[in-house]
């Protein structure tokens, strides 16, 4: 296995670990919605994006089937993260998987990430007019 760049990696400085951190962008109710997944989002004084995921047993029962749909978000997290704001983001599991392949959850994280982008454009840009 070929070594991560430095700055490629989903180190623990990228993700979000502890309760009240989970709770309180969770509190902060800012949110989009795909398909699949939820992102829940909250602006941080750092300078880098962190990552939460939360996927529950009732909407995939097998361990394997989470851990795979929390792998494909954190990829895609860690290949856009340099292109995000400095936010704490939660992304969440809304509903079942079961038929869906591993393209459109890919999809679908990136487009809520994307979502996320074109989001603090338009707020700087607001900011400027």
């Amino acid at each position: 296995m070929s070594p991560v760049p430095h700055g490629q990696g989903f180190c623990r400085a990228y993700r979000l670990l502890k309760t009240d951190e989970f709770s309180s962008v969770f509190a902060f109710r800012r949110s989009f919605r795909g398909r699949f997944y939820t992102l829940y989002y909250r602006p941080n004084e750092l300078d880098t994006a962190r990552l939460g995921l939360t996927v529950t047993k009732k909407l995939v029962r097998r361990a394997n089937g989470r851990n795979l749909v929390k792998r494909i978000a954190r990829e895609v997290f860690r290949r856009q993260r340099e292109n995000l704001p400095s936010c704490d983001l939660i992304i969440r599991l809304h509903a079942s998987v079961g038929t869906a392949r591993r393209a459109e959850l890919n999809m679908d994280v990136r487009q809520l990430l994307g979502r996320l982008s074109k989001n603090r454009e338009r707020a700087a840009a607001n900011i400027l007019t």
